[in-house]
């Protein structure tokens, strides 16, 4: 099967590509989870567990896909997710990712241990990509701060702390395989990330203006201290599984966060998101975007950008599909009302969402 984006007429064709052409070292690192891989399945579980209620008779003849993320329209609530070393999936890394994020229209949040480095990428986007920038804390208050300057000399719209990688995990694909990506094996400074604070919070807002975003809340608890310190972008994660092993799913830790948080802040979730109708099920839960991480690198490894805009294409004709059927004409009208709780048909895995895949198709 040739990697050409007219060939794509659905999402499982782009991952069996990108699964063809990755060799298994990169494949492992994008598909994987820590340990015994438990947070991984239960992202997907959370997500597989809730069905619809649709309403009828609703006048869908025109469905809108778009919203707002930090008072910038985007074409579909989808945000790139920060993912390092995207450059194992395409040889432009963030650089392309940023081409064909810019190309569709959605936010790309760019990993600190991604090439080729913030400026480039910037570049690469050009003036109308809509960029924000993720730091993994390797050093101390000035060295925050000048990856914080840099960020905002190129117009990066908001800057964010990982934080649920005080420890890093064991990664068993990666090391049964013996695969050690390259900025991991050069990686120092993890000090500094293990002693990150509230009270770093506490600097960061008290010096800079550019919003800020945390990475990785998975309790109410921390939503609620997050706002009380003027956070503006609470982001539920847990790393797609990749840290803590035993943890929750994304869509499971949502709701209380969403509470805990009210209208003081913006909320973003990620966690095995592949599919247009995850997406809305996140909105409906009170999700403002949805961050995707492995889809986009499934997209780049087929076919570079034009196969990160196909896969954004094919997830926006699905969102577009489930709304009308739900019977609502835009992501403003969805709410919990269009859930409700049922049992997993599928057994959760990194592409249950591709049942297809698994059939030979």
């Amino acid at each position: 099967m040739t990697a050409n984006p007219d060939t794509f007429q659905t999402l499982h064709e782009i991952v069996k590509v990108a699964r063809a052409r990755l060799a298994p070292g990169p494949w492992d690192y994008l598909v994987g989870g820590t340990e015994s891989e438990t947070t991984l399945r239960r992202n997907r579980q959370a997500i597989d567990s809730l069905a619809f209620r649709p309403r009828v008779l609703r006048n869908v003849s025109k469905v809108d896909c778009s919203s707002t993320f930090l008072g910038q329209r985007v074409r579909i609530p989808v945000m790139l997710a920060p993912v390092g070393s995207v450059e194992s999936f395409d040889p432009g890394g963030g650089a392309t990712a940023a081409r064909g994020a810019t190309e569709f229209g959605v936010p790309q949040m760019l990993s600190s241990v991604c090439n080729p480095g913030l400026e480039q990428v910037a570049a690469a986007g050009g003036d109308r990509a809509f960029r924000i920038f993720q730091l993994y804390v390797r050093g101390d208050d000035v060295w925050v701060d000048e990856w914080v300057k840099r960020a905002v000399d190129c117009g990066y719209a908001a800057f964010c702390l990982t934080v649920d990688t005080a420890s890093y995990s064991r990664r068993e694909r990666d090391i049964a395989k013996r695969f050690v990506k390259p900025w991991r094996a050069a990686a120092t400074g993890q000090e500094f990330q293990a002693a990150l604070n509230w009270d770093h919070v506490k600097r960061f807002k008290d010096t800079h203006t550019i919003p800020l975003a945390l990475k990785g809340i998975a309790t109410a608890e921390d939503a609620a201290l997050a706002v009380e310190h003027g956070v503006e972008i609470v982001y539920v994660s847990n790393h797609g599984g990749r840290q803590l092993d035993h943890g929750r799913g994304s869509l499971d830790v949502l709701p209380e966060v969403v509470k805990a948080v009210g209208d003081r802040a913006t909320v973003v979730v990620d966690g095995a998101f592949q599919r247009g109708t995850d997406v809305v099920k996140a909105l409906a839960l009170g999700a403002r975007i949805v961050g995707m991480g492995r889809m986009p690198c499934f997209g780049l490894a087929a076919a570079g950008q034009e196969g990160l805009v196909r896969m954004l294409e094919l997830v926006e004709d699905e969102i577009r599909i489930c709304l009308a059927l739900l019977g609502v004409d835009s992501v403003s009208g969805l709410n919990a009302s269009h859930l409700h709780e049922a049992r997993p048909v599928t057994p959760p895995h990194i592409t249950s969402a591709f049942p297809l895949l698994h059939e030979g198709y």
